[in-house]
């Protein structure tokens, strides 16, 4: 079927994005988070609303459109109406100079504010209220100061972009419009890569955005940004617990597929957007769950009783409580932290056994090492114990098999950093049915609650149950000790898939 003539489709729908740390807004998306702001706004011609990270202006253009409906009333004149509009209530801070003129196209219709094809008559300056101002990282030692970029990779020449975002490369944001803001709201970048140290790594950024924004006390916040702060990490821990404790944030709506948010965008852990108020008197929050395709809603403590992270599926909630009540010990009492014998990745390893070696797993090849080069946990060589990988991945394999196989060891013998150790046991029968709970849905199930990436360190098991390792354990024995409902259960095998019958 041929489309009509006049058919003109929305530009913004059409953008590729600058990379999967800096994503542009679909509109339609921009349109959900904006209907979490209260409708009450749009008729109030005196509210003040910033997007400190502009990149296509989507968001300022969107309210545009919403201020444009709801002030028809108070503001007849149309010309009036947008003049006023864009000059004293919508204001934006490019990220580039180049996010500056498309952002000031799709707000002003004109890449010059006071062109002769900008929509908006009262400015008399090229930028209007769309800012782009270059600036520089601030070091010290080697990093800078506000966001910790590495000045070997970001100390740069003038043609090259700094990436030292205005907005929380100052001290003092209320001066750069030297006004305060109502309504902040934006997608900011994710993070900056970071070649310093032992390879390629990545510094994340989105979270230096949200505290900036709460400092200058707005009204309402909301950002959309990636998942991974539910369970904290590199960078990270504060700012999960502080958002964690505040009960200022009404709404969190959660996509664990990234795609599911950002068409043909991967971003590993997911990603959500929320909403902040000033004076928002309840400790609930409204949490919303996008689950392949699925959608749940509910209204609850965004920390459970006990617990230091966040359980970003609304149907786990009862499932914790009952586990929770049984106060038994947590299998991450029993889990090795990182290197639990001493050794990196890159440890040498011989291919043959030689006399005194001891047979150590990594990756990519297991091999054999001396033993008086194991630097920890001696001990545990010729223990009964279980082996599972410190991190594993899956992408786009719903329902998820969370973690790796785990093995058991063949007796004396070690591994390097990419195993931890589950026990160690005092018998191979205690071993095997560690091995064998490990590989249930129930035990898998509740990893995923933690494990927002593919690495799994020690933590990702703080919801697991021990139990008694003297027999073994089934999901149906599980389900029962537990008491789960067929609901219940019926959850946890849609997320996660059986592990014996997977090829991986």
């Amino acid at each position: 079927m041929l489309r009509a003539n006049n058919y003109n489709p929305d530009v913004l729908t059409c953008l590729a994005n600058l990379s999967s740390d800096e994503v542009f807004t679909p509109p339609q998306l921009a349109n959900q988070i904006l209907d979490l702001l209260p409708k009450e706004i749009w008729i109030d011609k005196n509210v003040r609303f910033l997007d400190p990270v502009s990149k296509s202006g989507v968001f300022l253009r969107e309210i545009a459109k919403r201020l444009d409906r709801g002030l028809e009333k108070i503001i007849p004149s149309k010309q009036k109406r947008i003049n006023h509009i864009f000059g004293n209530q919508l204001y934006g801070l490019a990220i580039s100079e180049l996010t500056a003129m498309l952002s000031r196209r799709s707000v002003y219709c004109s890449k010059k504010a006071n062109g002769k094809y900008s929509v908006c008559e009262s400015f008399n300056d090229l930028w209007g209220n769309i800012l782009f101002n270059r600036i520089e990282h601030v070091w010290e030692d080697g990093r800078c100061v506000f966001c910790g970029a590495n000045r070997e990779e970001y100390d740069r020449g003038v043609e090259l972009e700094t990436h030292a975002y205005q907005f929380i490369h100052t001290n003092k944001t209320e001066e750069i419009f030297k006004m305060r803001f109502d309504v902040i709201v934006g997608n900011p970048p994710y993070q900056l890569n970071d070649k310093g140290g032992m390879g390629t790594s990545a510094i994340p950024l989105y979270q230096l955005f949200v505290e900036q924004a709460k400092k200058m006390r707005p009204r309402f916040l909301s950002m959309i940004i990636p998942s991974r702060w539910f369970a904290g990490g590199k960078g990270l821990d504060d700012f999960r617990n502080n958002m964690l404790k505040d009960n200022r944030i009404s709404t969190i709506v959660d996509y664990f597929d990234s795609t599911e948010c950002f068409p043909g965008v991967d971003i590993s852990g997911g990603i959500c957007y929320f909403l902040w108020e000033r004076n928002k008197a309840s400790n609930n929050c409204k949490v919303v769950s996008v689950r392949n395709g699925q959608i749940s809603a509910m209204n609850r403590p965004l920390l459970e009783k006990n617990n230091d992270s966040f359980i970003r599926f609304n149907e786990a909630i009862s499932i914790i409580r009952k586990i929770r009540v049984k106060k038994e010990l947590c299998i991450d009492q029993i889990i090795s932290p990182r290197r639990p014998f001493g050794f990196d990745s890159l440890v040498k390893i011989k291919v043959k056994p030689f006399i005194d070696s001891v047979k150590i797993y990594s990756y990519p090849s297991n091999g054999y090492i001396a033993k008086n080069e194991i630097a920890r946990n001696v001990e545990w060589i010729s223990k009964h114990k279980v082996y599972i990988a410190k991190a594993y991945g899956e992408r786009g394999s719903f329902p998820y098999l969370v973690l790796a196989k785990p093995f058991l060891d063949e007796g004396r013998s070690c591994c390097s950093e990419t195993y931890l150790v589950v026990g160690p046991f005092e018998s191979g029968i205690q071993a095997k049915n560690a091995m064998v709970y490990i590989k249930s849905r129930f035990f898998r199930f509740l990893v995923l609650l933690k494990k927002n990436t593919q690495n799994a360190p020690r933590g990702v098991y703080a919801f697991v149950p021990v139990q008694d390792f003297t027999e073994p354990w089934t999901d149906e024995k599980l389900f029962k000790k537990y008491r789960l409902t067929k609901k219940e259960i019926a959850f946890i095998e849609a997320m996660v898939r059986p592990m014996e019958l997977s090829n991986e």
